[in-house]
């Protein structure tokens, strides 16, 4: 075993100790897939195969891919590292692709600026809904590859199973077809979500709660509105570090994940309420709440939800749609308060 590859082991067990865990068989083997990578970083070897340019690490929410990639992550010895969650990164590449809009070769120039110098590109919570993002992230496969950077992944899907609507799956084929050339795949799975499996609620998103209590409304409650980027979007009320919207307001409206992370970054509570069941909005609505409890998630924001319905019936009612798992997963770190009959 090579001295490095023993290094980056150790520090994935050092993180684990500090974190009060145990790392399961799986995630052992996990661990020593992720320090076989080499992104160590003047040059390949000519002897590596096709797919030891990558992993791509697939399985059920809750079973510690994240985790484990951000401690290889962490534990390589190098700077010229980039880590990336889903909607930002996307957030991040419109902003420059804008910035250039007027220029040729103007998405080859954002996707270099994101990227920089990296040897090591790890792409947290990957998964892919919408066809446009399907396009720009077959362009960032075909830029990465081409430039030789290691590149880690972690979703909820395999990667054939990526944009799963079949109206537009055919769109990310050649996506797919880079991750399988490019990329070795490990299916990480297991009995136990470590999500809900400590208890323990300390702040951020997992300080949150699910509620049936009737909502009460600020003292000075004040419907406004909010603008990014020239688009205004009506709220119930902001005030410093505090952001109060309906259901409707977020998610029936046509909002992106523009807005969500930009909301995400300056109020570090949320009080959400009217939250329908699935089965009372379309397709375009529970996607949005999906894609607002990623970038919540991600942002680490404390939200209490309000709902006529239980958290327990809301998931059963979730649960019809295939792909709203991960979110399923997340909810379950909230508190619930049910105290109405």
């Amino acid at each position: 075993m090579s001295s490095r590859r023993q290094a980056i082991l150790w520090a994935i067990e050092a993180a684990a100790t500090r974190d009060g865990m145990s790392l399961d068989p799986g995630q052992r083997q996990l661990a020593g897939r992720l320090a076989d990578l080499d992104p160590h970083l003047s040059h390949w070897s000519s002897k590596r195969t096709p797919t030891s340019n990558g992993l791509f690490v697939h399985g059920p929410a809750g079973r510690g891919k994240s985790w484990l990639a951000n401690a290889y992550f962490d534990a390589v010895p190098t700077h010229r590292k980039t880590r990336v969650h889903f909607h930002s990164f996307f957030d991040e590449l419109h902003r420059h692709i804008h910035h250039h809009r007027d220029e040729d070769r103007a998405v080859q120039k954002a996707l270099d600026e994101v990227i920089r110098d990296c040897r090591l590109l790890f792409f947290d919570e990957l998964h892919v809904h919408d066809s446009g993002d399907a396009r720009l992230l077959t362009r960032l496969l075909e830029r990465v590859f081409a430039r030789r950077i290691v590149v880690v992944a972690t979703s909820n899907y395999a990667p054939d199973d990526l944009l799963p609507n079949p109206i537009w799956h055919h769109i990310f084929e050649p996506g797919i077809a880079l991750i399988n050339a490019h990329m070795s795949t490990f299916h990480l799975t297991g009995s136990i979500d470590y999500r809900t499996a400590g208890g323990g609620r300390i702040s951020g998103f997992a300080a949150g709660d699910w509620t049936t209590d009737p909502v009460t409304m600020p003292k000075r409650y004040d419907g406004t509105s909010l603008a990014v980027r020239d688009r205004h979007f009506p709220v119930l009320a902001a005030r410093p570090g505090e952001l109060w919207v309906t259901f409707a307001q977020v998610c029936s409206a046509p909002m992106s994940n523009i807005e969500y992370l930009e909301w995400a970054r300056t109020y570090s509570h949320w009080v959400v309420v009217d939250i329908p069941l699935f089965d009372d909005i379309d397709a375009e609505a529970q996607q949005r709440f999906i894609n607002l409890i990623d970038v919540l998630v991600d942002i680490d924001v404390r939200v209490t939800f309000h709902s006529s319905h239980t958290l327990h019936r809301f998931s059963a009612a979730a649960s019809r749609r295939p792909d709203a798992f991960r979110m399923q997963s997340r909810m379950q770190l909230l508190g619930v308060v049910n105290r109405l009959t």
